[in-house]
Parts: structure tokens; C-alpha cells; sequence
């Protein structure tokens, strides 16, 4: 580590703290300002601040590995979050989210089944859903991060006493960075995550930019046709995904082989299920649901959910081509010698072209854009997880009435408590991966029908709500204590097989008894109050199965409008799809020096920003909040 590179990462961190520290004075006002900034900051900072936020160092590095060995086709990998949620949320559910003017996304719960004891179970669920999701994820955050630094930087922090461990390095790494995150977090709540993240995101691009100059300027177009087999390239694919390496780089299909993506029809036809669905449900109650609550209006809503695709995935993808490229020159031909190619291999090429393959002053940037990517990812989740202690379960169940001034005292201690808790359960590194996993999979398997039913059945109830995420949650449960005793079943056994299915192919099987659980638990239990649904309808307007509830206010005299834009919407999104791979795939192709393709999707790119436009931004524009 060169001591260049040593100084721009202190001035980075120092930068980041006086700003954080700077702007925390606005936190005091009350817990609307600590968790929503006062509805005051302007839409494109929370644009900005939410890119940053899913601009993360562990999703950087396994996008990195991913497009190494598959190529073009890898970016559909990114469909099993799904990506394109943002891009349903731009079009529609952020105007009917931030209609409903409230502070986190289970207190918006409220306004769809009531506060009574369904409405409340249905509350305290996703409550306490957010708030586990945010410990497991600061957790998964300490041990990627420390071991992320350890190799990166030079210096051994770890500390024993007599002959006991404390801690590792990469554990004393975690805890430094960590700790400095925490203190302008807990300090200056919305205004200080937004501010740090800013500047966070204007770093990273900035690394990603000279990253990519570098790359094309370092590795010539020759260089790189005669690496690059012609099928990496290729966008389109067959039922299966066939090993495309040859010559000395041959031995990258073996790890193809054993992936778990070989039936590839199938696993892209299972990622659009999931997708749609997952995607109509909404975001899941963390920092992307806090950005749309902190608009000033529904209409700066649309518009910030817009900008963030806009902002995030072009240059985030040029940073990701430009190490890919480095590292299919540099260090695929060492990988390939060894013989065997792992997983591990390929989570190791971003630190190993960090490490060998980037000069002096730009691997000082390149480290402060990743660590700025992991500081305002943590940042995130250490605002919006308190947000659900303080304001759905403190104040609502035991201190409603209190001064702002003792909110705040209680959001601190929130705070303090879900990062202690989440640092507590890293240290233990070699089974939190286990939990992280089933909170990613189990916990998010069980959120999508419940959540999919809220926005289009009138007679969707709170006790369906519950049962729907509980039976998804528990059936996803099984799936995965059957994947980690996989070893212990006979093979050729019925529970062998059932073990050894990927958890994407069984989606469906989710999905469906979550339904199950939705269907049983509302039909089985009185209709929610017809006021709370009157009220909601004629407040947040979504398209759907509404019109006994649309009849009544009909009646009643009030005017509103049945919401006619389905089909629409569903364009839009489908147009909108297109438009953010066209911003994934221009970088790619652009530092591959496929230039026809990367001109192509530019032009892709144009036609369905021009769409858009028409179809979605000037509809934006006449919104009345």
C-alpha cells in the first residue's frame, strides 16, 4: 500500500465524518427528521443516496466473478433479486407507497388493514421482520468487509491477550469501519446518511470512471478479441448453458458445469416468475422503502425511484467491466494453470487486480469507492432497521406519549443495539453465513404473495397477511434445513432429491402454499373495516380487484376515480426492463470493444428513454399529491 493511496483513503474517511457530523444537527427536530429528514431533502440526494446504498462491496465482487466466467449472459443472474423491482417501484408503487404519508413500511401496514388485532398482527410481523433482516445483514456486512480489507491492506490488527484470540484482523478491520459508520448514523439519522452517501456515490463514480480508463487504456482491442470466445459475447441462450472456454482457459467449464445455472431456460423462466411477483409486492421494509417515505411529494417519489436506475447502473457496470477485463488478461491465465477453479477463485479476482493490477492513486480511489459502497450500504440498514424499533414497536406498544427529545434518545439506543447485535453475531462468522442465508431466502421467500394481495384484493385481510407470511416463511424453512443436511440423506432418497433442487426452482412451491396461507387466513376471518378500506382505496388509488369497495364510495358521493392503468403500467415496466438492461449491457460491450453491440444498445438505450418519457414521466408530471 503505497502511501498515496494510504492518504486519500484518511482524507475519504475524515471527509465522511465531518460531513456526517456537520449535517446531524437537523436529526433533533423529532423522529420525522432522525428517520425521514423532515420530508425535506430533495429528490434527486435521495436518488443518489439510494444508488449508493445498492452500490455494495460483496454484490460488486460476486457480479465481478459472475461476468469473468459467463459473460453477457450473466446480467439475467441479476434477475433473481430481482433488479427490475426499481423499475415497477418507478412506475407505480412509489406514488402509491409515499401516498400514504407515514414513517416505515410496517406502520404503512396500518393503513391497509387497520389497527385492529389483524391489522396489528400483520404490523408486528413485517416489524419484526425488518428488524431481524437489518441485524442478519450488518452481520453478513462485518464479515465481508473485514475480510474484504485484510486482503487489501497491509497492516495486522488483530489483538491477543495472553493466549487468548479477541479478535482476527479482519474482525478489528470490520469493527473501525463499523464504528465510524455508526457514528454518523446514530448522529444525524436521514440527513447524515443522504449527505455521506452523496458524497459516497460521487467517489465511486469517480473510481469506476479511472478504473475503466485505466482497463481501456492498459489493454488493447486485440488483447481482448483474441481472450474473449465469441459465445461470451452472446446475449441469447438455449435450455442449457454450455461451457464456451477452450485452449488453456477450458478448465472454466467445469466450474460452469457445477453452478447450479446449467438448466438455464428453466432458472431464467423461474427468475421472471419470481420477478413479477417479487416485484408487485413492493420493496421489503428497509432503506429503499425509507427513501420513498423521505420524498417531499408522491411525484418526487416517481421521480427519485426513476433517477436511481438512472444513476446506478451505468457506471457501476463500468467499474465492473473495466476489473473484469483487467482480470481476464492478468489473472485468468494463473487461475486456469492452477487446474481447478473454484467459487472462492472467483470472489478473490477484484481484490487480486485491486492488489496487483492498479496503479498508484487509482487503487487509492478504487479502495475508497469500495469501502464508501460498504459504508453507505451499512449506513442504510442501520437507519431504516431502528426506524421499526422505535416508532412500530416502542412508541406504538409501550411509550406512546413522549417529547421528540426522548425519540431521539430512543432511536440512538435503537441504533446502538441493532449494530451491537449484528457485530455480536458476526464474530461468529462460520454460522451467521447459515442464518444470513435464511434470512435472504426464508424470510423474503414468505414476503412476496402476502405482499403481491395487499395492493389488488379488497377482501385481502390482516389475518390473511399474517398466515401468508408465516406459511411462506415456513415452508422456505424447511427448504433450507433440508439444503444444509443434504450430506445426511441416502442418495437416490426422495429427501436427497428434494435437498439437492436449487432454491430458485422451488419458488413456486413457496409461493403456492404462502398462498395458501393468504387465501385460508382471509376467508376464514371477518373482512377488514369498510372505512380503513374506503379510506385506503380512495387515498394510495391502486389497480385491482377494488370494486365493491369503489362502488360504495360511488355511492357515497365521492369522487374518485377507478384507477385504469394496468395495462399501462405493465408496459411501462416492460419498456422500463429493457431500458435498464440497455444500461447494464452498454458499459459491458463498450469495454469488451464490442462497439457495433454497445451502439446498439445506446441506441436502445435512446428510444426507450424517449418512450418513457411519453408513456411514464410527463403522466409523472400531472400527478396532484
Amino acid at each position: 500500500m503505497d502511501s498515496i493511496d494510504v492518504l486519500i483513503i484518511a482524507l475519504y474517511i475524515i471527509l465522511t465524518l465531518s460531513i456526517g457530523v456537520w449535517v446531524s444537527k437537523k436529526a433533533s427536530k423529532g423522529l420525522d427528521g432522525y428517520f425521514l429528514g423532515g420530508n425535506s431533502i430533495k429528490w434527486y440526494y435521495l436518488g443518489l443516496s439510494n444508488g449508493s446504498g445498492m452500490f455494495d462491496v460483496s454484490g460488486t465482487a460476486w457480479m465481478v466473478g459472475i461476468l469473468f466466467l459467463y459473460g453477457i449472459k450473466s446480467f439475467m443472474f441479476m434477475w433473481m433479486w430481482p433488479i427490475w423491482n426499481q423499475i415497477f417501484v418507478m412506475v407505480f408503487l412509489a406514488a402509491w407507497i409515499r401516498r400514504s404519508n407515514i414513517m416505515t413500511g410496517s406502520e404503512w401496514i396500518l393503513t391497509r388493514f387497520g389497527d385492529d388485532r389483524a391489522g396489528r398482527a400483520s404490523h408486528l410481523i413485517v416489524a419484526v421482520f425488518a428488524v431481524v433482516a437489518a441485524v442478519g445483514f450488518i452481520a453478513y456486512f462485518f464479515e465481508g468487509v473485514g475480510k474484504f480489507m485484510t486482503i487489501i491492506l497491509p497492516w495486522d490488527l488483530s489483538w491477543t491477550v495472553g493466549q487468548t484470540l479477541l479478535f482476527t484482523s479482519a474482525q478489528g478491520y470490520a469493527l473501525i469501519i463499523i464504528f465510524l459508520t455508526t457514528i454518523y448514523t446514530i448522529k444525524g439519522g436521514m440527513y447524515s446518511v443522504v449527505a455521506t452517501e452523496v458524497l459516497q456515490y460521487l467517489i465511486m463514480v469517480l473510481a469506476g470512471l479511472l478504473v475503466a480508463i485505466y482497463a481501456f487504456i492498459t489493454v488493447s482491442d486485440a488483447e481482448i478479441t483474441a481472450l474473449i470466445p465469441a459465445e461470451w459475447k452472446n446475449i441469447f441462450f438455449g435450455n442449457e448453458l454450455q461451457g464456451f472456454w477452450d485452449g488453456k482457459l477450458a478448465t472454466f467449464n467445469e466450474l460452469i458445469d457445477t453452478q447450479g445455472y446449467k438448466m438455464f431456460g428453466a432458472f431464467i423462466g423461474m427468475t421472471l416468475l419470481k420477478g413479477f411477483f417479487a416485484s408487485v409486492a413492493g420493496p421489503t421494509p428497509s432503506y429503499d422503502m425509507q427513501r420513498i417515505l423521505s420524498t417531499r411529494t408522491v411525484k418526487d417519489a416517481a421521480y427519485m425511484s426513476g433517477f436511481t436506475n438512472l444513476v446506478l447502473f451505468i457506471p457501476r457496470y463500468l467499474l465492473i467491466a473495466g476489473i473484469v477485463v483487467i482480470g481476464l488478461v492478468y489473472v485468468a491465465p494463473a487461475m486456469a494453470e492452477s487446474g481447478s477453479v473454484t467459487s472462492n477463485d472467483l470472489e478473490m479476482i477484484l481484490p487480486k487486480v485491486i492488489n496487483h493490477h492498479v496503479p498508484v492513486g487509482i487503487k487509492g480511489l478504487l479502495l475508497a469507492g469500495l469501502l464508501a459502497a460498504f459504508m453507505s450500504t451499512f449506513s442504510a440498514f442501520v437507519n431504516s432497521g431502528p426506524a421499526y424499533i422505535v416508532n412500530d414497536i416502542y412508541k406504538k406498544y409501550f411509550k406512546p406519549e413522549a417529547s421528540n427529545k426522548h425519540y431521539i434518545r430512543a432511536s440512538h439506543l435503537a441504533s446502538f443495539f441493532v449494530v451491537t447485535l449484528g457485530v455480536i453475531m458476526g464474530f461468529f462468522a462460520d454460522s451467521i453465513n447459515s442464518i444470513t442465508l435464511w434470512i435472504t431466502s426464508a424470510l423474503y421467500g414468505g414476503y412476496v404473495a402476502a405482499n403481491f394481495l395487499k395492493w389488488i384484493w379488497w377482501r385481502f385481510n390482516g389475518w390473511g397477511y399474517f398466515w401468508g407470511m408465516l406459511a411462506g416463511l415456513i415452508i422456505a424453512t424447511l427448504q433450507f434445513l433440508l439444503d444444509q443436511n443434504k450430506g445426511n440423506f441416502e442418495a437416490g432418497s426422495f429427501l436427497y432429491e428434494a435437498a439437492n433442487i436449487p432454491a430458485i426452482y422451488l419458488f413456486p412451491v413457496i409461493f403456492l402454499f404462502s398462498l395458501l396461507g393468504c387465501f385460508l387466513g382471509t376467508l376464514l376471518t371477518p373482512a377488514t373495516d369498510r372505512e380503513t378500506l374506503k379510506n385506503f382505496y380512495s387515498n394510495i388509488r391502486p389497480w385491482g380487484w377494488w370494486k365493491p369497495v369503489y362502488k360504495q364510495l360511488r355511492e357515497e358521493g365521492a369522487e374518485v376515480e377507478k384507477n385504469k392503468d394496468f395495462g399501462m403500467d405493465m408496459l411501462n415496466c416492460a419498456i422500463g426492463i429493457v431500458w435498464q438492461s440497455s444500461m447494464i449491457l452498454l458499459p459491458v460491450f463498450f469495454m469488451v470493444r464490442d462497439y457495433p453491440k454497445a451502439l446498439l444498445w445506446f441506441a436502445i438505450f435512446a428510444v426507450t428513454s424517449a418512450i418513457l418519457k411519453f408513456t411514464w414521466l410527463d403522466k409523472v408530471r400531472k400527478y396532484k399529491d
